[in-house]
């Protein structure tokens, strides 16, 4: 997707080195994530094959093909394969969603996996007693059908598959040659590879689909190279593109890029190219914001393929959507200095003249920052708009066909398309305040098209009416003033609402009580600008 723009990787880069001994790069870490899932689902699949496989048979022996004094619960040799096979299915399962070692080394133990459960299936089939007129002809045996799954399955190096693959198939004709010592069976000993010989076979084929799949993945990595960052690790996908972690090619700095697709922008012809232009000029302007509180962006484009993408800095926290719906509501002090932070971020936006449009929870990340806690990001001015009067040309959100904004906190002068300024931004942080305080929104609505028409009409409840909590009655009458449907009748700037919450007579919340809140959490490895660490991401 993004190789035709950048070009080849040079090979004395970190991202394109060859190792020692020709090497390839590895496969992205996401891809053999998703792989060491998949085999430990299927693993987990296996172990219900053979619980039913053993159960059918011991039901088999009771009423379709009974065995004189033999009773259908008597437990044999095979009974003893089964039940091992379904311990060790049952232990990678548990280790592939535990595994801390890394999804490689599970692959890893796939390999081993499927050598043990084809010697398996090689005991259950040859241990029985063989009938006198048993006779040996080529066949492609199950195992050789569990070689061609695994190949499909695990994303592992040629010689990797070539040599365990190569054991798996040589389980059966071990297995036979234990039956043969049994004297399960009689009968020249070079049958045995003759019997087989097509599994042998398949492992030219599942080499050659174990080639294919890892080529494909290394297309992946290769494609998700864009200039000095390349991407490591998909964060999380949404209507408008995905999110991926990433890390600069020279200065090892982690950062996260949003890709927005370009069937996100559906536009053609001249309306594209205008529409390229307008994000250029508003990210170049998103990326001039210099407050602590709004999100680095590092760098932003358009690749050859009409890919929108911004880099951003990589925040280490949880936004506040997800902070509400895992903790509940705020107590007052804490509301009181998180909107402060978010102010200074809005306040010279608007100076600048940008609008945000679209202020929301999910869009203000609170986490650490050295060692400050509770630090506040405002997310997401990569798509802001400059303050605009009805019918004048639209932003890249509106040429894209999509409402700018979300409903639940988006200002009635923007859903009747009037004109729009920083006052728009106030009414959503309202909102915000007011879910913060509550755990609720504003409104209840079943369709976006009914919350939209609350925000025009109804009056809002006071926040202390929906909580338990206390709430300053200058805080409750603050958060329905940036609730006014008439711009005119709120807080006319970000600094004029930092300042009438300072001015809150509420019990703080210090320095130290962010110390000791974020204290009892397991410290996140870093995450997505917006999103705390293994919170599922939304790019649009």
């Amino acid at each position: 997707m993004v190789a035709e723009l950048v070009g080849p990787v040079p090979l004395d880069t970190p991202a394109g080195r060859v190792t020692p001994g020709g090497s390839r790069r590895e496969l992205p870490s996401d891809i053999l994530r998703d792989a060491s899932r998949r085999l430990g689902t299927f693993s987990l699949v296996v172990a219900v094959l053979w619980f039913l496989g053993t159960a059918l048979g011991h039901v088999d022996r009771q009423f379709l093909s009974p065995v004189p004094g033999q009773r259908w619960w008597t437990l044999e040799a095979t009974d003893a394969v089964a039940g091992t096979s379904i311990a060790l299915s049952l232990a990678l399962f548990a280790y592939s969603r535990r595994n801390r070692r890394g999804p490689q080394f599970t692959l890893d133990l796939g390999l081993g996996y499927m050598v043990l459960m084809s010697f398996a299936l090689g005991l259950m089939f040859h241990w029985s007693k063989a009938p006198p007129n048993f006779l040996i002809l080529p066949e492609i045996s199950w195992v050789g059908v569990m070689l061609l799954m695994f190949a499909a399955l695990l994303p592992v190096s040629t010689p990797k598959m070539l040599v365990a693959g190569t054991i798996a198939v040589a389980m059966n004709p071990i297995a036979m040659l234990v039956a043969h010592a049994r004297g399960a069976w009689t009968g020249s000993l070079w049958k045995v590879v003759l019997m087989h010989y097509p599994d042998f076979l398949l492992v030219g084929v599942a080499v050659v689909i174990t080639r294919v799949l890892t080529h494909l993945g290394r297309q992946v990595g290769r494609a998700r190279e864009m200039g000095s960052y390349q991407l490591t690790e998909l964060l999380g996908r949404g209507g408008m593109g995905e999110v991926y972690k990433a890390t600069h090619r020279m200065l090892a700095r982690p950062a996260a890029i949003k890709l927005i697709r370009p069937e996100a922008i559906a536009v053609e012809g001249d309306e594209a190219a205008i529409a390229v232009k307008r994000f250029y000029r508003e990210a170049e302007s998103a990326a001039n914001l210099r407050s602590p509180h709004t999100v680095e962006v590092y760098d932003f484009g358009v690749t050859a393929d009409g890919t929108l993408y911004f880099v951003m800095e990589l925040l280490d926290g949880m936004d506040l959507e997800t902070l509400v719906v895992r903790h509940g509501p705020l107590p007052a002090g804490r509301v009181v200095r998180i909107l402060c932070q978010v102010c200074e971020s809005l306040e010279e936006a608007h100076r600048s003249g940008l609008v945000h449009r679209d202020i929301k929870p999910a869009n203000i990340h609170l986490g650490r920052l050295g060692l400050r806690r509770d630090f506040v990001k405002v997310l997401d001015f990569g798509l802001v708009k400059p303050f605009t009067v009805k019918n004048e040309e639209q932003s890249l959100a509106t040429v894209a066909g999509q409402t700018p904004g979300t409903p639940a906190y988006m200002a009635p002068e923007m859903a009747l398309g009037e004109a729009v300024d920083g006052r728009a931004d106030i009414y959503a942080l309202g909102c915000v305040a007011y879910f913060l305080l509550t755990g609720q929104l504003v409104f209840d609505a079943t369709t976006a098209i009914q919350m939209i028409a609350r925000h025009l009409r109804t009056v809002p409840v006071a926040p202390s009416q929906r909580t338990t909590n206390q709430v300053p009655p200058a805080l409750d009458a603050l958060v329905l003033r940036c609730l006014a449907k008439e711009a005119a009748e709120r807080p006319q700037s970000a600094a004029e609402l930092a300042a009438s919450l300072a001015a809150i007579d509420v019990q703080p919340w210090l320095a130290e009580d962010s110390t000791r809140w974020w204290s009892v959490l397991e410290p996140p490895a870093g995450s997505l600008p917006g999103v705390a660490n293994a919170t599922p991401v939304r790019a649009g």
